[in-house]
This record gives structure tokens, sequence and C-alpha cells, in this order.
């Protein structure tokens, strides 16, 4: 009866796999392999960690936030920073793709500066919280209680003495560390609006109301409508003491101005309004100043909530844009098999393609699924390069140096399926070149990998890398 019984739940489990919605084919088997290879164990993963769904009440007060928001066209001025986006028309069907995915046109009149380093990118962060006269928005997904976390706390401790509104929002796994020290309690005393998205609660319960493992993985600051910043940085040091044996963490972040700092902020209150239930609309619905010279950007956010394969679709898209240069850097690499094909096709085409993997990832299998696809990539042409220097957790991709997307998104599939995720494209020689350069930069400390040495490992270690790729989907 029992045997009888296990069987049952195994195939409602698999039929469960087969019917799910918007789930790839590869994903489909991964799943039913770990469900028929592992029996108990196998149905329990799936029931943990086979769903994206964040939980029905969470999921509808989120569509509800979002149907009440006002749309970027209600803010008075904003007419002027889509009138003029100046790109060919290639790059206009790429923000259109950008604005299918997340409703964000592409607007004009920006301008960025590419920080130096982390430290640097905290420095500029502070200054410009220090020069706050309205309002500061911060949302991390791990934020830690140490030097620069530390930093960034008082910084915001002092913008709310002196009556500047102050709100910081932090995903209650990644930020664990923050929310159990007394700096969380020192913020929330002198006056700055704390929130924690995603509560993990009690993990036995937690599982009845979504999946745990769904995070908000953006990284949005905005102070004053002026100014915001976007990148790959956490709010911590790049020795990143959590897990300090894979340190220094290498980040990209850029700083903008522009129509480009509203959407970023529109998506800061979209959360915002969602998990701290306060209306803050009226920031939103603050006259535009007048645009003046610069580029087209535009934000692209993803979710599970959201436009589904809506970073795959991004990341192709601009892939099959390039036509002279295309350079990545992704920490953490386990594609999609049209994603992987949209990259082997730009080496194919004679696309100079190049792309940085770390050399020790932080996750061990996410680290041997990503070398079992250099083969591929190496016989397509395909430049392929491991860090050496630290953890190179910048995700980064620049095409014909013109287009430049920064953001939290790494080529994986939490990033395509179950984190929330902020980017921005945009289309800038100049911040272009910046951000290339800065690729190049870590030429320096990679070591380059070649066909002759993948071809050299031995079974053992093919074996390994394959078995992992064939489960890549539930990494």
């Amino acid at each position: 009866m029992y045997l009888i019984l296990h069987i049952l739940i195994v195939a409602a489990v698999v039929a469960r796999v087969l019917l799910r919605r918007h789930r790839d084919p590869t994903s489909r088997v991964a799943w039913i392999v770990v469900v028929l290879a592992l029996p108990f164990l196998g149905v329990l993963a799936y029931v943990l960690l086979g769903e994206t769904s964040i939980g029905r009440k969470r999921a509808e007060r989120l569509y509800k936030v979002m149907s009440d928001m006002p749309g970027m066209d209600e803010v008075p001025g904003w007419s002027g920073a889509t009138g003029k986006v100046g790109t060919d028309p290639q790059h206009e069907s790429l923000f259109r793709v950008g604005e299918h995915i997340s409703g964000y046109a592409a607007t004009a009149g920006n301008q960025a500066r590419l920080m130096a380093s982390s430290d640097a990118a905290i420095e500029s962060m502070i200054a410009d919280i220090e020069s706050a006269a309205d309002h500061v928005h911060l949302l991390f997904y791990i934020w830690l209680p140490d030097n620069n976390g530390s930093r960034m706390a008082r910084a915001l401790i002092r913008a709310a003495a002196r009556g500047v509104k102050c709100r910081a929002m932090v995903d209650d796994m990644g930020s664990r560390l923050l929310i159990k020290s007394t700096l969380w309690t020192e913020m929330e005393s002198a006056g700055v609006a704390l929130c924690r998205v995603l509560k993990v609660g009690n993990p036995l319960l937690r599982i009845f109301n979504g999946r745990i493992d769904l995070r908000n993985h953006r990284k949005i600051v905005v102070i004053d409508n002026r100014v915001t910043y976007c990148g790959s940085q956490n709010c911590a040091d790049p020795e990143f003491l959590v897990k300090k044996k894979f340190a220094p963490w290498v980040d990209v972040v850029v700083r903008f101005t522009g129509p480009v700092v509203r959407q970023n902020q529109h998506l800061f209150a979209s959360d915002w309004m969602a998990y701290a239930n306060e209306d803050i609309r009226e920031i939103l619905l603050q006259p535009l100043a007048t645009v003046g010279p610069g580029f087209a950007a535009q934000v692209i956010a993803s979710g599970p909530t959201l436009r589904h394969s809506a970073m795959p679709e991004i990341f192709e898209s601009l892939i099959y844009a390039a036509r002279r240069r295309l350079f990545i850097t992704t920490p953490y690499y386990v594609p999609l098999e049209s994603l992987q094909a949209a990259i082997c096709a730009a080496g194919n085409r004679g696309v100079d393609t190049s792309i940085i993997f770390p050399a020790r990832n932080d996750d061990f299998a996410v680290g041997a699924t990503c070398r079992s696809y250099y083969e591929d990539l190496l016989a397509a042409g395909v430049r392929v390069y491991e860090y050496q220097a630290g953890l190179l957790h910048a995700k980064t991709l620049t095409v014909d140096d013109e287009l430049t997307l920064v953001g939290s998104a790494n080529m994986d599939r939490r990033s395509f399926d179950l984190n929330y995720e902020n980017n921005i494209l945009s289309c800038d020689r100049e911040l272009t070149l910046q951000v290339l350069g800065r690729q190049q930069e870590f030429l320096a400390d990679c070591r380059e990998v070649t066909a002759e040495e993948v071809a050299g490992w031995g079974w053992s270690r093919r074996l390994l890398h394959n078995a992992l790729a064939i489960v890549g989907p539930v990494l």
C-alpha cells in the first residue's frame, strides 16, 4: 500500500512538472530526473523548491500596488524625456524589448559615471546622501554590518537627523546579519524607515506561503529624484567577510543622473509600497527637471511575478544585435540553451566575443556547471577567461562600443526565474568605452582557457561537470 501511495505521489508530481506553465523543456527534464532518482527526497525537493510562487497574498498585494501606481507619463514634464531619444532603428528595437519587459520606455538626456572601485562606489553614495535635501531610498539584497555597511547606515542616521526622509529596504535572507545587529535598531531609533522584503519567519511554516528562496536581488539607490546607482554591488566591503575565502569581490557600479533616475525610483516605490505599506506616490509625481543633453537609457526590471523569460530575452536580443564586439562578465553561468546558442552564434558569425567567469566560484555546483559549456563556446570562437584575483561579481555586457547593460542579473536560472532584478540599458559610446575598458582591465588578472586545455580534462572531471549540467535548471 505504501509503495502504491509513493508511486501515485511521484506520478502526481511528475504530472505537475509537465503541466506547469512557463517552464522550458530542460527544466522539466531536470526536475523529473530529481523526482524519479531520489525517492521521497525528490518529491520533497520539488515541493520546497520546484515552484516559483511567492505566496498568493504577497502576489495579490504586488499586483494591486503595480496597478494603482502612477505611470511614467503622469510625471509632470515627462514628455521631454521620451521625445528625443535619437537612437538608430536597431537600438530602438532593443529598447522596445526592454519596454515590453517592464514597461519603462527609453529616456533621453541621461548622464553617467563609472565608479572606480567598490569602495569608491560606497564613498560616492555616501557623499550623495550627505547632500540629500528631501529623501534617500536604498534597496540591497545583502547589506552587511561591516565597515562599508556601517558607514552607509551612519550616513542615513545623519541624514534623518537633519530632516531627510530615509527609507531602507533589504532582503530578509540576504541581509539577515544586519537585521540581527544593533545597527538595524540604531537606524530604526534614529527615524530611518526600514523594511524587510520577503520575510522568512519560521522556515517550516514559510514553505506554505510561497517558495522560501525567491529573493529580492536588486541593488537600488535613489537620492532626491536626481541621482541613482545601478550595478552588481551589495552594501558591504570587498572583503565580504561572510565568504571571505573568495575575496575580494569585484563589482561594477554606475552612477546615473537624468530621467532614468525616475524609473529606478518607480521600481523602488513598487517594492516599498508592497512591503512597507506606505504610499509614496507623491514622490513619483514630483515635476521632472528640464531634460538636458545626454544619452538614451532604460531600467529593465524582472522577477517571478513579472514578465516570464525577461532576462534571457534581453540578454539574447543584445547578443544577436552584436556585429563587431561583444564582451560579457558574469559570476554565475547556468544558461538556457537559447542563451548559450546566442553567444556561440556571435562567435560563429565573426563577432569578437569574450566572456569572463570567476576561476573560483562561491557556489561549487554552479562553477562546475559553468565549465560544462566551455567546449562549445571555444569551438564557436568565443574567448573564455577565468578571473584569478578574487570573485569577479560584476554583471556587465557591452555591444559594439555603443550599448551597455549593467545591473544585478546573472546569467543563471536564479536570475531568470527566481530573483527580483534591476538593470539599466544605455546607448552611449563614452559610457560603453568606460565599461569596456574596465572589462579589459579585468583581463590582466585572468587566465585564458584554451580548447586544448578543455580537451585534456580527465573523464572524472567531465563526468562531474556534465552531470551537474543536467540538473542545472534546479541549481
